[in-house]
């Protein structure tokens, strides 16, 4: 809800849980008063922020008439430069005569239902009743109008807020800088949490104090990358999962983008998020308009978990395009790892027909499919089959694997192009590139300009005709290099610091005719994994690959860290093989299931030389997964432990009525002689009575090694053949684990599972985990209290 004090020009922007509170100040600058925890609508709202009687030393008075006010004390939502702020400004321009001073007054306001600007990804009403408050401020003299959009998602507890930059001269201005948002409050004891990384070891959690100075994060790698995350939390120093005030901000753009944190040397909090500054300059024409991307804030005064609920159900309610929020997705095979570009039609109708077997539903064929693609280095750009790999066609190779049972999809990476292909030999003034400047390689390619139309239209065109070739349910769409050689020759030297976000929209503008021309097929996004995981491109494609690195341990603290901003309905979780090829370690098939479960599952491996013991096994968790895919896929995701801090990581996921819940419990090195574990339960309802069971899962023997003359009824070699044919074949099952629990206990108390392995023995009531362990325990509430389990 949107209320407004007319007399005292004062708006309360109100969600269920929170109030966010701006004014016109007496100076008629826009001013910020207040966000965080509900405020009472009926209860006047005096000055919540601090004021000056008297003027404060070696500041720029604003104006005569009034010494004891200065911009640069001021909480504002949108600081320029030039008239006294010497803080961080959201606006810089550059006028014809070359001066930069600019100063935005309150000229009007209106609340209108959330408009749709067509040209970039956004959130969305989706049947819910969205206001947005849109507040106009000009510059009289330079005759330039900004929109600040306020729209407000009450039952998610969001506020989004972009900026519409309106040119109402008769001069062409030049935009500097350009952001989204700015957001200035009390400096308490914060510290700022972001999500670093790089190529497979993406979004790790990194925390740190909000001292006084500027932190900026950014991208200027043409794509929101895997270094910074474009997604942020301002907390409490003591906030946890559960307890504290915690602000989050995220952006919903795909490109370079910055964020600032400046803490001033009067502890006055500003941040603000946009697209990057830094090589970026705007020619706005007269009459001309500059929309800026999305930003969506929230806040929760229960902790971070509450946090990152809002944001979930934002993604999924109003991110997400219908034809796929809520909708289950299919466990799928991905080839790459078995064959990579070795593959032939008959080589992966054996890869299909035992992948199905295992109960697999989505067979995806990824690179090597085109052109001359027998390595890195050629074919990008040809999308038409490689008829010497697949003298059948896409056609028949879809037919043949739906055939068997399963859906069929297909890898794809339309933005870029080799220099050794039939695309490039004809058209090189497609590339990205300076024609005098020999241009730098990323993974032997170069990226296309999709600032052309010409080359937009031929990539719709080509996209097209190879889904509307054969049965394709699922498109992968990557993205494996960053930007260099900045140079569009389709603009003048004025527009260059254009071409970034023009590629941008460029992108967008193929995606959404794509996503609308196909709404049933499943596009996933992927950028070398993870190097693209931002809210744009999840407007159009309603999962992402999350990273490269399927390693258990290493996924464990990836999706963690997702999780804070990102549901685990849009996160391509895989099992693959042991060792992983990323850091060469072993992992139980077990755990690898046990991460991925909490994701979107797929498989990827040379499906066609399992053991008997990896096929029973694999078996059993896809039937778990299926069993319990909604709750997986659209449970409410809650974190209970750290692996970034501890050697444990505990996470659940919750249906909404609380009657189910699956718990994950993971370990990283077992300890020797260690204490029991009590896991803290808050989410589940202390008025059920829980059944709890842990997933039957399987180890095998050869994790024993010599140790398995202890546990067999006969004496064998572990280094023998027989010993290997029966490691390969039987399953020695892990421990069972069967309660029945008061909601109340298990809130209050939290549960127990059974014992640790502490070095003295194993029998039915020892759970032994061993390094890189992990359990999978479903909770389900009985329909009667006092019901006993069977």
């Amino acid at each position: 809800m949107i209320y407004i004090d007319k007399e005292k020009l004062l708006f309360h922007l109100q969600t269920e849980n929170t109030s966010y509170v701006i004014k016109v100040l007496p100076s008629k600058h826009l001013g910020q008063v207040y966000y965080g925890e509900i405020l009472d609508i009926n209860n006047e709202i005096n000055d919540l922020k601090p004021k000056h009687n008297i003027e404060v030393g070696s500041q720029v008075i604003y104006q005569e008439e009034d010494k004891t006010f200065n911009l640069n004390l001021a909480f504002l939502e949108m600081p320029t430069y030039g008239k006294g702020d010497f803080r961080e400004p959201m606006l810089h321009l550059r006028l014809k005569d070359g001066s930069r001073t600019s100063d935005f007054l309150y000229l009007k306001h209106e609340v209108i239902s959330k408009p749709i600007f067509d040209e970039m990804p956004e959130t969305k009403a989706n049947k819910t009743e969205v206001e947005t408050l849109v507040i106009t401020l000009r510059d009289d003299l330079l005759n330039i109008e900004v929109d600040l959009h306020y729209s407000v998602f009450p039952t998610v507890d969001v506020i989004t807020r972009r900026a519409v930059i309106r040119n109402e001269s008769s001069e062409p201005i030049i935009l500097e800088k350009a952001l989204s948002m700015n957001f200035d409050s009390f400096s308490d004891d914060y510290q700022l949490t972001t999500f670093e990384g790089a190529w497979i070891r993406e979004r790790m959690i990194n925390k740190r104090k909000v001292i006084q100075g500027i932190t900026k994060i950014d991208s200027k790698k043409g794509v929101s990358s895997a270094d910074h995350n474009p997604f942020v939390v301002i907390s409490e120093n003591e906030a946890n999962e559960k307890y504290g005030k915690c602000f989050g901000f995220a952006l919903v753009y795909s490109g370079n983008f910055e964020v600032v944190i400046e803490r001033s040397p009067f502890d006055i909090l500003r941040v603000q998020m946009g697209i990057n500054s830094f090589d970026f300059y705007w020619e706005l024409k007269q009459s001309e308009q500059f929309v800026t991307p999305e930003v969506v804030m929230s806040f929760s005064n229960t902790g971070l978990n509450q946090l990152s609920k809002n944001y979930h159900e934002l993604i999924n309610n109003h991110i997400i395009k219908p034809d796929w929020a809520k909708k289950e997705r299919p466990v799928l095979f991905n080839n790459w790892e078995a064959t990579m570009f070795d593959f032939s039609q008959k080589k992966l109708l054996k890869l299909a027909k035992s992948a199905k077997k295992l109960g697999i539903e989505l067979f995806v064929l990824d690179d090597g499919w085109f052109g001359k693609r027998n390595s890195d280095t050629a074919g990008l750009g040809d999308w038409f089959v490689n008829k010497k790999k697949l003298p059948l066609g896409i056609n028949k190779l879809a037919e043949k694997i739906n055939k068997i049972g399963m859906d069929f999809g297909i890898w794809v990476e339309p933005e870029m192009v080799n220099m050794d292909s039939d695309l490039y030999r004809a058209h090189p003034e497609w590339a990205i590139k300076h024609d005098n400047r020999k241009p730098s390689f990323g993974r032997n390619q170069l990226i296309l300009d999709l600032t052309k139309a010409e080359v937009k239209d031929y990539l719709v065109k080509v996209l097209s005709d190879l889904i509307e070739s054969a049965n394709i349910k699922y498109i992968k769409w990557d993205m494996n290099r960053s930007f260099s050689d900045i140079y569009s020759n389709s603009l003048d030297s004025a527009n260059q610091g254009k071409l970034v976000h023009l590629y941008q929209l460029g992108l967008y503008n193929i995606l959404e005719r794509l996503t609308t021309k196909f709404p049933t097929v499943l596009f996933e996004s992927c950028a070398s994994g993870g190097n693209r995981f931002d809210m744009a491109m999840l407007y159009y494609m309603p999962q992402v690959w999350t990273s490269d690195n399927t390693d258990a341990y290493c996924r464990q603290l990836i999706q963690y860290g997702t999780s804070y901003g990102y549901p685990q309905s849009v996160m391509g979780a895989h099992v693959s093989d042991s060792p992983s090829a990323q850091v060469i370690r072993r992992t139980p098939l077990e755990t690898r299931f046990d991460v991925a479960a909490f994701g979107l599952l797929g498989y990827e491996f040379d499906s066609s030389s399992l053991s008997t013991f990896e096929k029973k096994v694999i078996k059993n968790q896809i039937t778990f997964y299926k069993e319990h895919r909604k709750l997986l896929q659209f449970g409410e995701y809650h974190r209970i432990k750290n692996p970034f801090e501890t050697n444990n990581m505990y996470i659940a996921v919750t249906s909404k009525d609380k009657k189910e819940c699956i718990l994950g419990v993971y370990k990283t090195l077992e300890q020797p002689n260690g204490s029991h574990e009590v896991i803290d339960m808050f989410m589940l309802d202390k008025n059920y009575t829980y059944q709890v069971d842990n997933r039957k899962a399987y180890f095998n023997l050869s994790k024993f090694g010599y140790l398995v003359k202890h546990a067999l009824p006969i004496k064998l070699n572990h280094n023998g053949i027989l010993f290997h044919i029966l490691s390969n074949n039987y399953l020695y099952e892990m421990e069972q684990d069967h309660q029945v629990l008061g909601g109340d206990q298990l809130v209050n108390n939290g549960f127990i599972p059974k014992q640790n392995f502490m070095g003295s023995g194993i029998n039915e009531s020892v759970r032994l985990m061993g390094d890189f362990g992990s359990r999978l325990y479903y909770f389900k509430a009985l329909e009667d209290k006092n019901e006993k389990s069977n």
